[in-house]
């Protein structure tokens, strides 16, 4: 029974069934055949991109596992070594790098001997500079320098001076007014005049200050000297008794130089104590301008007497200080231009100079340099200059303004 069909197959229907049958049989291996292929390459497809994925992935991870190790190592090697390139040092292992990596005792060493060399220098340095300053004071007194001018030029930001036998550096003050006078500008001349040059042209006065100690001037001759200013004495109290006088000669003096076409200022020499005091000497010194006309200043000379018992040694610097201005108050109400002379130990430390700004000043040093640093007017140079019609000595003065045309 099983061969039936084929038996039946024999004639032409029977074959058409066959042929029939048998190309759909093709077509369903086919079919099987391309289907299986396709499924093939599909999970190829699939593994290929999972494996590019997981390489990828791997990549970045050792990527990072080894940044991280780097990172770590490079901490490590800040907070527990110190490299330096070969050559510089002699200790330590030698690393791949080319460097050297300490340990904290071979760095502790290295530490030390380079703060010993560093010391050394200092101290070479030191030994270097003082052997500079030694040697500079020991040229300049040799050269005749006093200790004073010799001390100065090591300290520009202060005032040297000695009083009663100690030295004072007193820090020169920038708040108060300075002169811009120039040193290279002063002129000495060969009879020992000083004269003050601007653009290689004199523009400092000749002037002179006199008391009853010159006795009588021919004052026709001192002009003619070049003298234009003189400043002279007319009241002086003192300096043990306190009594209050005229220079005997304050009236020969300013008449005869207004005479003789020179300008003339005044000077009251104090030794007040009190207010009482200054208030008379200002009042007397106005008393006895009445007649005259003046064109110059009218001068309190505050002085610290040689003697040590001279009455305003012995006052403070607050009440000098109130006095002095009391009697520029006075002057200058009364109409005229008041003016102090001073030296620099009064001026540095025995008066408060920042009361008097905008006070004319008068200032007294027999040195040829220019050191002190703040504002004057008139400098009185030396006390023994020598000046035709006048016997003896006499006080130098320069002024570095016509203060008669102010």
């Amino acid at each position: 029974m099983n061969n039936d069909w084929k038996s039946e197959g024999t004639n032409g229907k029977g074959n058409a069934e066959e042929t029939s049958y048998l190309k759909r049989r093709e077509e369903d291996r086919l079919s099987r055949k391309k289907k299986g292929a396709g499924q093939t390459v599909l999970t190829t497809l699939v593994c290929s991109v999972v494996l590019v994925l997981v390489t990828t992935l791997g990549i970045a991870l050792y990527a990072w596992i080894d940044e991280a190790i780097n990172k770590s190592t490079a901490e490590m090697a800040v907070n527990q070594n110190v490299e330096t390139q070969v050559g510089d040092l002699q200790a330590g292992d030698i690393q791949t790098d080319g460097t050297y990596r300490y340990t904290q005792e071979e760095l502790d060493a290295q530490l030390q001997a380079a703060s010993l060399k560093a010391e050394e220098a200092q101290a070479l340095a030191v030994q270097a500079k003082e052997d500079e300053i030694l040697g500079g004071i020991r040229t300049r007194l040799e050269e005749g320098g006093t200790m004073v001018e010799t001390l100065r030029p090591y300290y520009p930001n202060e005032l040297v001076l000695v009083s009663n036998g100690t030295f004072h550096f007193v820090p020169i003050r920038e708040d108060l007014e300075h002169n811009n006078y120039v040193q290279e500008n002063l002129q000495i001349l060969e009879s020992g005049e000083y004269q003050y040059l601007e653009n290689e042209q004199v523009i400092s006065h000749k002037g002179i200050d006199v008391s009853h100690h010159q006795g009588a001037i021919n004052w026709q001759k001192v002009a003619e000297d070049g003298v234009e200013f003189a400043l002279i004495r007319t009241v002086y109290r003192g300096y043990k008794s306190g009594a209050l006088a005229e220079d005997s000669y304050y009236k020969q003096n300013i008449e005869g130089a207004s005479a003789a076409g020179i300008h003339v200022g005044v000077y009251v020499f104090t030794q007040a104590i009190t207010l009482e005091e200054i208030e008379e000497e200002a009042a007397l010194v106005l008393e006895q301008l009445a007649p005259y006309q003046i064109d110059g200043p009218i001068v309190i000379d505050v002085e610290k007497t040689a003697e040590a018992t001279g009455r305003m040694n012995q006052i403070s610097v607050e009440e000098r200080t109130n006095l002095v201005l009391q009697f520029c108050r006075i002057i200058e109400n009364a109409g005229y231009k008041p003016m102090i002379y001073h030296n620099m130990e009064m001026g540095a430390l025995l008066i408060d100079i920042e009361t008097f700004e905008g006070y004319g000043k008068w200032f007294a040093s027999y040195s040829d340099q220019m050191y002190y640093p703040y504002a004057y007017d008139i400098w009185q140079y030396s006390s023994t200059g020598r000046v035709n019609g006048i016997k003896g000595d006499v006080d130098l003065n320069i002024s570095f303004t016509e203060f008669w045309n102010e």
